[in-house]
């Protein structure tokens, strides 16, 4: 996991094969408080979010989870 200055973390998800998966994740994750975006680079896995705030892993992880998905 990164964070760029000052609210922009980027993590990898691990499970995603398809449209549908990626908007899953943007849908769980964007729900998080102070997300204004993210965006899901299948082929990767990476998951860049841009936020208002500083973003802890646990909080992070659990929006991916509900969305059926794991972090590497």
């Amino acid at each position: 996991m990164s964070v760029e200055a000052p609210f922009r973390t980027t993590v990898t998800v691990v499970g995603m094969t398809c449209g549908h998966c990626t908007s899953s994740v943007q849908e769980e994750v964007g729900e998080l408080a102070g997300v204004r975006s993210v965006d899901v680079d299948l082929a990767s896995g990476a998951v860049t979010i841009t936020a208002d705030r500083s973003l802890a892993r646990p909080e992070i992880e659990a929006a991916v989870v509900e969305a059926g998905y794991t972090l590497a």
